[in-house]
């Protein structure tokens, strides 16, 4: 069974953020740059819940993990 595959406005669509194509935009831009020193799960624009989200997922090397790195590579 294949895993499956998620789009990077379903990412923001998770994180309960608005996930329109603009709305995504203005959100790498409000906040950006991202320091290279601040791990993605860690940026302080994050609730509680969010971080917990994206830290899951990344420790897990879930499928959402490859969208997280990307959104991190936005954000710097």
């Amino acid at each position: 069974m294949e895993k499956p595959v998620h789009v990077f406005n379903e990412l923001f669509l998770q994180l309960g953020l608005p996930n329109d194509g603009d709305a995504i935009e203005a959100f790498i831009k409000a906040h950006s740059p991202l320091p290279e020193r601040v791990r993605i799960a860690d940026a302080p624009f994050w609730t509680t819940a969010q971080a917990a989200f994206l830290r899951e997922k990344l420790a897990e090397d879930a499928d959402w993990a490859e969208l997280v790195d990307q959104l991190s590579a936005a954000l710097r």
